[in-house]
């Protein structure tokens, strides 16, 4: 008897594992009504909307991309004011024209950010943006809100990218002019 209930066990994990597998590897099926640009049999990643893990606790405004697309159809009232390290910039990209100034030093620089346009500060996640637009709003400044250019794009929005140019090459030393 505990041999039939072990062989009967043993079957049924075989089977089971067998159908696992064959629910893993069969491809998945894809309209490409539904998804424009698929291939029929292919497979394409799933689009995760990202969700923040981290509460916001600003007192700036955390902006949409409807919100900085708003912003946007009035350069001459807004100053970007981005967050980011340059390797940042150059790897993710950014808007058009921003004012570089590094998280830690927003209050030591405070002289060169202009009083006269509306400041909207940029980050990845736009957490580092909301600290620095609430110094600024400490400071009297007027603050649109913080935006994360990655939200920005998740959202469907498009970035600027910078290309790094190739060094150039170096002339040779020996070479008198």
């Amino acid at each position: 008897m505990k041999k039939q209930f072990a062989l009967a066990t043993l079957t049924s994990l075989i089977f089971a594992s067998s159908l696992a597998f064959a629910a893993e590897t069969a491809a998945p099926k894809i309209n490409p009504e539904a998804t424009p640009g698929a291939i029929a049999g292919a497979t394409e990643p799933a689009k995760v909307k990202y969700v923040d893990p981290n509460p916001w606790t600003h007192k700036t405004a955390r902006l949409n991309r409807a919100q900085l697309d708003k912003l946007l159809g009035h350069p001459g009232k807004i100053l970007f004011v981005d967050l980011r390290r340059p390797d940042e910039i150059s790897k993710i990209g950014g808007f058009p024209i921003y004012l570089s100034v590094q998280a830690g030093d927003v209050e030591e620089g405070l002289a060169y950010i202009p009083r006269d346009r509306q400041i909207v500060t940029v980050s990845i996640r736009a957490h580092r943006a909301g600290v620095a637009g609430d110094i600024l709003l400490a400071h009297g400044y007027k603050v649109a809100g913080a935006v994360g250019v990655k939200d920005y794009e998740d959202e469907g929005g498009s970035l600027s990218k910078i290309a790094i140019p190739a060094p150039r090459a170096a002339a040779p030393a020996d070479v008198k002019k």
